[in-house]
């Protein structure tokens, strides 16, 4: 699919574009620029659903203690004055 530019730098997206990511008026886009010079554009409304399992799920379940200390040890950073905190 082809869309024009603009001189003001406008592009329309193909109305078969728009339906497919389900983008509207008003919608915004994330323009990413790869290395490859291939430019990636990404709807920054997505249903929260669709994040379900995109994270693996941990090895082991973690406590609400043990998660309090790991970010305990990261607000203090990990410099060797502070070892005698840990």
């Amino acid at each position: 699919m082809i869309a024009t530019m603009t001189s003001k730098g406008q592009a329309t997206f193909p109305k078969a574009v728009r339906q497919s990511l389900s983008l509207h008026s008003g919608d915004k886009l994330d323009f990413v620029l790869r290395d490859d010079g291939v430019m990636e554009v990404i709807p920054l409304k997505q249903p929260v659903l669709k994040l379900k399992g995109i994270l693996p799920k941990p090895a082991k379940a973690v406590t609400i203690k043990q998660m309090n200390k790991a970010i305990e040890k990261g607000a203090r950073g990990s410099f060797p004055e502070n070892d005698s905190l840990r």
